[in-house]
Formats: C-alpha cells, sequence, structure tokens
C-alpha cells in the first residue's frame, strides 16, 4: 500500500469519520490506521475478503466526493501553510503569535 494514499485515506478519515456508517469507520480505521490485512478484517468481521475489498473501496470513494464537496482537509493545510507562513515572518508579533495559536486550537478540536 502506498504510503501517499494512507497518508490522505488516515486524514480523511479524521474529518469525515461522523459521516461514515459504523462498518465503514471499522474497515477504514483498521486497514489504513491499524494496518489489518483484507483477510484479517474478513474474519474479524466473518465476511468474505471480497466484501472487505468491495466495502473499502466504495468508503475511500465517499471520503473522496465528501472532500469534493466540503474541502474540510484542503482548508485545513492551506490555513497550516497560511499560519507557519505568519510565525515565520512575524515571530515577535505576539498579537498574531496568540490569534494563530487560538485559530490552530480550533482546527485541532476537530
Amino acid at each position: 500500500m502506498e504510503i501517499e494514499k494512507t497518508n490522505r485515506m488516515n486524514a480523511l478519515f479524521e474529518f469525515y469519520a461522523a459521516l461514515l456508517t459504523d462498518k465503514q469507520m471499522h474497515y477504514i480505521e483498521l486497514y489504513y490506521a491499524d494496518d489489518y490485512s483484507l483477510a484479517e478484517i474478513a474474519e474479524e468481521f466473518k465476511v468474505s475478503r471480497q466484501a472487505v475489498y468491495d466495502n473499502i473501496k466504495r468508503t475511500e470513494k465517499i471520503l473522496e466526493d465528501y472532500e469534493m464537496k466540503l474541502h474540510m482537509y484542503s482548508d485545513y493545510i492551506v490555513r497550516d501553510e497560511i499560519f507557519t507562513e505568519i510565525q515565520e515572518r512575524y515571530p515577535d508579533d505576539a498579537f498574531l503569535q496568540e490569534k494563530i495559536s487560538i485559530l490552530s486550537s480550533i482546527d485541532n478540536q476537530s
């Protein structure tokens, strides 16, 4: 499994997990976050490996669709880049640093 896809799926999962069914959440979490194989997930849920594969592929598409419509992950990345740039450009500005800290803590509560 390629690391970029794994990282992206884990990030999308963090933003959109609440919009998934329990089964979708469990399968994606086990597969991407816990690095379970399809066979291990199938055994745990007493279903076929193909059923797990199909569910994961459908859920990946759902997560990508949510991101295309809502842009929560991409917006987070842009905000983080802007915060970093401001912090580097104005390291001694206490007002900006405090506001960035507040905004960052709001983002991290998601």
